[in-house]
């Protein structure tokens, strides 16, 4: 991806045309392969009021919006995960490090020493930081069944398949046939994160959002709209992550 003073170019063999993607922190120009530099510094220079206007009502919708996280991690905060929230119970233990637990509740077994060292402000985040860690964990287990699964089945198989932080993105299929998939699925509903890993390995044979595309997406997913309209609902929310 090129980079310039206020937007990103990022070069993609299913682009026809340009076209602009406005986000949060972010303008992403995505052009044609052969486009150059100049044509893509023009047709950005031609819709820089639309820009203007887009980043304005993004900042504005963003401010509106309300995480699925809790404010903190203390006692009985409400945690996400799989598209439903549960408990958070706080528990001090002889370990050395902090570790979480899940069994229709989260339990954070905070070490004693640590408990009595820092802030309840200190010890929300660092209670933060290790359901994070465990979160991506439980996705990278999730994604690696949903593929086992889908590849069979569609009898298309990926050169790599990888979870990662991904800030406007659910999920992404490269070039090479690498998949990547946002961590943060992982806080949906399960029928939401299967659908975006089969919507990414289909692209394994279609490179595009073709009918032809979608047809093969409900071959094994024939609710797909129903989860691409929670995703439009409430992907906003889940991007703002824990």
């Amino acid at each position: 991806m090129s980079h310039r003073e206020d937007y990103q170019i990022r070069r993609s063999t299913r682009a026809k045309q340009a076209r602009i993607i406005v986000s949060a922190d972010k303008v992403e120009v995505v052009v044609p392969l052969r486009m150059s530099v100049k044509q893509v510094q023009q047709f950005v220079q031609e819709k820089k009021e639309w820009v203007t206007t887009a980043r304005s009502k993004v900042r504005t919708h963003v401010a509106n919006i309300a995480s699925f996280a809790p404010d903190s991690y203390q006692q009985g905060a409400m945690i996400p995960f799989q598209g439903e929230k549960y408990p958070l119970q706080i528990k001090s233990t002889d370990n050395r490090q902090i570790t979480i637990e899940f069994n229709l509740e989260f339990v954070a077994n905070v070490p004693n020493s640590l408990g009595k060292k820092l802030t309840v402000i200190e010890l929300s985040e660092q209670i933060r930081i290790v359901l994070m860690a465990w979160m991506g964990q439980m996705a990278d287990q999730q994604v690696r069944e949903y593929t086992q699964k889908y590849q069979t089945l569609y009898q298309l198989q990926a050169r790599s398949v990888s979870v990662k932080t991904q800030k406007s993105r659910w999920g992404s299929c490269g070039i090479h046939n690498d998949i990547y998939l946002n961590w943060l699925l992982i806080l949906a509903p399960v029928a939401v994160f299967e659908y975006v890993v089969i919507h990414e390995i289909c692209h394994l044979q279609h490179r595009n959002h073709s009918g032809t595309f979608w047809g093969l997406v409900a071959k094994h997913c024939p609710e797909y709209n129903k989860q691409r309209h929670w995703l439009k609902q409430h992907g906003a929310s889940l991007m703002l992550g824990l």
